[in-house]
């Protein structure tokens, strides 16, 4: 009888797995094996919402397991002491996993090799589980990694995705590996109250609506604050209960402009992906150093902290900071208005904003939240480091008559139109009806505040 282990990490579902399916055609036994990993936790990286997605996904992953005969074993502790203890107590011969782009995914990935194989037990690392390709699978000539976005869609469009593998129909856990309980999302304390559900069920209902209603129209309504008709299936993505692979496969049968927009959006999560297994301490630092004075001290801290609760005085800004705090999940366009009115505005250190999104988002993992940062901030891969988002002009664009605005500031739920953007132009006994503050900074004086930082003549 022989046995593998499958080391489960940000690939939580059961359909289109390659480690899943190479262990169960490889051996007669498979442990499914998913590791509370304490090293994160010290990292402050579990934050509330993500701990209760992930329970949600755990749930369901351990159920679909039990339908096939299976169970998910949970453990806690150190990734490389479980691992292991799991290998001996199952006497298995291989461990399959996911590969990962961060330094802490490739540090990981290294000490399981050299102590795995110390115990005579095979390491097998699967490329394109987490993302459509492989981190290193396109590069252009002379360098490791691309640094600009659109000559790597470029290549990467011309590459084969891999086909999409089935759910195992059966398998079969060895019964001396014990087990944790399967964690719940009822035992997260500080969670968004409107927080999605989690798990590879509800991540494929969400995508099958999202492909039969949705995807037809994304190109031309994406950006579009208050029609919210993106995926949201990002949370999905991000902890693995969809395949990327397989998703771009049906975004492009699906096909059209929409579905071509929404390809390019899951090019943008592997470009991030290629960008960090390349580059880690972008995570922490500047991909291309701007030389940023940044803004400190009081001032900086009482403006960065009414950007975080959502008083800034601009509406937009608000309503998305205050859809981030009761959803645990942003419209993207929110995103690049916020980050920009932090870093271009404000004049705040992009690592202030990104550490904020982390301590919220859903979604948030290193590589999209920490490079998009840097993106928006011009220390990233922006070819235009530069550019400055103006929230009002955004906000006429996509928000043209105040309904998202209306919807998460509902103080100011009683202007009507567009003159809900500009409070501050509203006639004095007006204005004070409402219990709204006052700008945070005139766009003039945050113009000249990241102009004099970066030096900009």
């Amino acid at each position: 009888m022989t046995a593998a282990v499958v080391l489960f990490t940000a690939d939580l579902r059961l359909h289109d797995h390659p480690p899943l399916r190479a262990a169960a055609s490889s051996c007669d036994e498979v442990v499914p094996l998913f590791v509370r990993d304490r090293s994160i936790e010290a990292l402050r990286f579990c934050a509330p919402n993500r701990q209760a997605f992930l329970a949600d996904c755990l749930t369901d992953l351990d159920r679909g397991l039990r339908e096939r005969g299976g169970r998910l074993v949970v453990r806690s502790g150190e990734v490389l002491e479980e691992v292991c203890a799991v290998a001996r107590e199952a006497e298995a011969r291989e461990v399959h996993m996911a590969a990962g782009a961060s330094g802490y995914a490739h540090a990981r990935e290294a000490r399981l090799r050299r102590e795995l194989e110390r115990q005579g037990i095979r390491l097998v690392v699967h490329d394109a589980v987490v993302s459509a390709l492989g981190a290193g699978a396109v590069v252009p000539s002379g360098s490791d990694h691309f640094a600009v976005f659109t000559p790597y869609f470029r290549r990467w469009s011309q590459q084969e995705i891999r086909g999409t593998l089935g759910a195992p129909r059966a398998l079969r856990v060895p019964r001396a590996v014990g087990s944790d309980a399967v964690p719940s999302r009822e035992d997260v304390a500080g969670v968004s109250p409107g927080l999605a559900r989690g798990g590879e069920e509800e991540a494929r209902k969400l995508r099958n609506a999202w492909l039969r209603s949705g995807i037809s129209r994304y190109a031309e309504t994406h950006d579009d604050l208050a029609g919210d008709a993106t995926s949201r299936l990002s949370p999905h993505l991000h902890f693995g209960t969809l395949s990327p692979a397989e998703l771009v496969h049906r975004a492009r049968t699906a096909g059209g402009e929409g579905g071509e927009a929404f390809v390019r959006q899951l090019c943008w999560r592997d470009f991030h992906q290629q960008v960090l297994d390349a580059r880690p301490l972008t995570a922490a630092h500047d991909y291309r150093t701007r030389h940023d004075h940044w803004r400190s001290g009081s001032s900086a801290e009482e403006e960065t902290q009414a950007w975080r609760e959502g008083r800034t005085g601009y509406p937009v800004i608000d309503a998305a900071m205050r859809q981030l705090r009761h959803e645990g999940w942003m419209h993207n366009r929110g995103r690049l208005l916020t980050a920009s009115f932090l870093t271009k505005t404000l004049y705040v250190d992009w690592r202030v904003g990104a550490a904020h999104f982390l301590d919220l988002l859903v979604d948030g993992d290193i590589a999209n939240n920490q490079l998009n940062w840097q993106w928006v901030a011009g220390t990233g891969t922006d070819t235009r480091p530069n550019r400055v988002l103006n929230p009002l002009r955004q906000a006429r664009r996509f928000d043209p008559d105040g309904a998202y605005v209306r919807r998460w500031v509902p103080e100011l739920a009683g202007i009507e139109g567009p003159a809900v953007h500009e409070p501050w132009k509203l006639p004095a006994d007006e204005r004070a009806r409402y219990d709204y503050p006052e700008r945070t900074v005139a766009l003039d004086t945050g113009l000249e505040r990241f102009r004099r930082g970066r030096g900009i003549e």
